[in-house]
């Protein structure tokens, strides 16, 4: 990747959108060009867009922020895809060899073509996340070139509601006038930049704690098991804490200086940091959050027994994501799930500066998201209509895309002239507006 090309992306959260631009050197690492946050409001929900108009305004204001840190201009973003619908389900294919074939790179694209094709009834097919292949029933990590009679696989599929990427495209391409590179799973992101070989290989449950969703992701064997969706995060320990007359504000200082989710033996009243508030029951601040961690732990405890693994899980339990931060989380769910906890974030092998961002869990998501650009995002000029020319073969729906881009593109450019001739004046202005002519 070279000086002027890098990878941009936005993490559409429910308590923080966050914008991320990272460059990557010939090993494969990142090095963060810049990192911008900016409040979500209430315009994203559990993971999901909600009104469209506030969420574009919010990724325009960001990503101007981040070209004016970076000096650079951003064309194309990648964008985070989450929601409460996500999650797995498996996709079982098999293919006949001939007699004493061999397992060739041909048939693995055909069967990979299958799972990309795939379409679930009522939902829609987002990613194929991972695939285990048995040839003959045996198990094989690396099934090309190897003997056999028959070849299965068993795709993990990411499926959710049809719709769920409408709201997106219409905050970012539409209102904040920006072409999507393309779609990252979040849960996907997390784990490719948090967990290592050994733990997927042991086995392990990620759990990524956010504000408006909570994502457990099993691993077995070096491979995804099972992904899904908890419709609780953070920011509902935070509505739940309001119920004892405080505003949301107030309740979300509260749990992050004074809440724990495993309680020890302190004082129970304390004096309330807010003048304006009466003394705060400390014994009941954590009461509420408990009752909420507890609602979350039951729906993971499910979650992980449909696996079929919880004996299994030889790396214990791996934690991230905003809402992990809470004091005595780790000792939390140590006595609740029985086995060892660590909290994770994004590994220095991955990304080799920004500290402050690497040892911030709810920053975990969009640095992931970093490893999956494969285009670069830096803005390049568009001469005229001949681009259309290029997407004479695709189909219908790739050329509409296409021109969808092109005209993005050159709204930007336009916008970009038209700040660069408010600085010159009107007699500049009529001659570049007859160059653009």
């Amino acid at each position: 990747m070279t000086q002027s090309e890098f990878i941009a992306v936005i993490d559409l959260g429910t308590y923080k959108i966050k914008g991320v631009v990272g460059r990557k050197n010939d090993n494969n690492v990142f090095s963060i060009l810049e990192s911008k946050t900016i409040d979500s409001g209430n315009s994203i929900r559990r993971g999901m867009v909600y009104n469209i108009e506030e969420t574009g305004a919010s990724v325009r204001k960001l990503i101007t922020m981040l070209e004016n840190s970076t000096g650079q201009k951003i064309g194309k973003v990648y964008v985070s895809l989450t929601g409460q619908s996500l999650h797995t389900m498996e996709l079982r294919e098999t293919k006949q060899l001939s007699s004493g074939g061999i397992v060739s790179d041909d048939v693995i694209k055909q069967l990979r073509a299958s799972a990309d094709k795939f379409t679930p009834d009522l939902k829609r097919n987002y990613a194929v996340a991972d695939v285990e292949y048995f040839i003959d029933g045996k198990h094989e990590l690396k099934p090309v070139g190897v003997a056999g009679s028959k070849i299965e696989t068993a795709f993990q599929i990411v499926t959710g509601r049809p719709n769920l990427l409408s709201n997106i495209e219409k905050s970012i391409s539409d209102k904040a006038k920006l072409p999507i590179a393309g779609y990252v799973v979040g849960a996907l992101a997390s784990a490719a930049v948090a967990l290592n070989d050994e733990e997927k290989e042991l086995g392990c449950a990620f759990v990524d704690f956010g504000a408006g969703t909570t994502t457990l992701s099993v691993y077995k064997n070096g491979t995804l098991k099972r992904m899904v969706v908890i419709p609780f995060g953070g920011k509902n320990i935070t509505k739940d804490i309001c119920a004892l007359n405080i505003t949301e504000n107030d309740a979300e200082e509260l749990k992050i200086k004074f809440g724990k989710a495993h309680e020890n033996h302190e004082s129970p009243f304390f004096t309330s940091p807010f003048s304006s508030k009466p003394d705060v029951d400390l014994t009941e601040l954590n009461r509420v959050i408990g009752l909420r961690l507890d609602e979350i732990s039951a729906n993971l405890m499910e979650q992980i027994r449909l696996t079929g693994l919880e004996s299994e899980l030889g790396a214990g339990m791996i934690i991230t994501g905003g809402a992990s931060q809470l004091k005595n989380m780790s000792d939390y769910l140590t006595l609740k799930f029985k086995m060892p906890v660590r909290k994770a974030t994004a590994k220095k092998v991955h990304i080799n500066n920004a500290p402050e961002l690497l040892n911030d869990p709810s920053f975990t998501q969009v640095l992931g998201m970093l490893l999956f650009g494969e285009e670069s995002c830096h803005f390049e000029e568009v001469s005229d209509d001949s681009d259309y020319d290029d997407y004479e073969t695709t189909s219908d729906t790739q050329t509409r895309e296409a021109k969808e881009r092109v005209r993005a593109a050159k709204k930007i450019k336009k916008t970009q002239k038209q700040g660069f001739l408010s600085k010159f004046g009107d007699m500049f202005e009529n001659m570049f507006s007859e160059e653009d002519e």
